[in-house]
């Protein structure tokens, strides 16, 4: 990017600073890979992409009762791009503020952050223990049972897909396939023979 201020590095060290959990850590670098994947579906710049979806949980380890809402002062005393606030703030809608997707980048964030929990959550549940062998089979048949990874708002990614025009399981095939590029990272490659 042409301003160093909003490289990874930078990214990266900020979000430490406000979050120690390692699945929330790891949830970060899968969210930053499925960002940078579907930018590239978009012909979109990959990295500011990346950084948005690295720095969407900001704030959510430290300010739970707040989330989404004290990401602008955070990232605002940083002087991060409205561009930037706008689209992290953006992936609450419906469900802690009402700031709309509007973009494609907001979109899919919209749509993936929850979805990555759900293929996550399938692929450990796999012999292999595993993203590069995952199908979208395999997440559907979990999407199915509600009792399964019970947190995660499987009506947000419906209407995220809707939003995006896309099918749902066109969605799930391109999360895995963003998420398959950082298996090493976020803890899921497994045992793949």
């Amino acid at each position: 990017m042409e301003n160093k201020q909003y490289d990874r590095e930078a990214a990266l060290a900020l979000l430490r600073k406000y979050v120690k959990s390692e699945s929330l850590l790891k949830h970060a670098l899968t969210v930053e890979a499925v960002m940078r994947h579907f930018a590239a579906l978009y012909h979109e710049e990959q990295d500011k992409w990346g950084l948005i979806g690295l720095l969407h949980d900001i704030d959510f380890e430290m300010y739970p009762e707040q989330h989404c809402f004290k990401t602008r002062s955070i990232l605002a005393a940083e002087n991060w791009p409205e561009e930037y606030i706008r689209a992290i703030e953006s992936h609450g809608y419906k469900l802690v503020n009402d700031v709309e997707p509007i973009t494609n980048l907001e979109k899919v964030l919209y749509t993936v952050d929850e979805l990555t929990g759900l293929i996550a959550a399938t692929a450990l549940l796999r012999p292999s223990k595993s993203i590069l062998d995952l199908s979208v089979k395999s997440v559907k048949k979990k999407w199915k049972q509600s009792s399964f990874a019970a947190g995660v708002n499987r009506s947000v990614i419906e209407d995220g897909a809707a939003m995006l025009g896309m099918s749902l399981d066109d969605v799930i095939a391109e999360t895995i396939r963003g998420m398959q590029k950082v298996a090493d990272e976020i803890g899921l490659r497994g045992i793949v023979a």
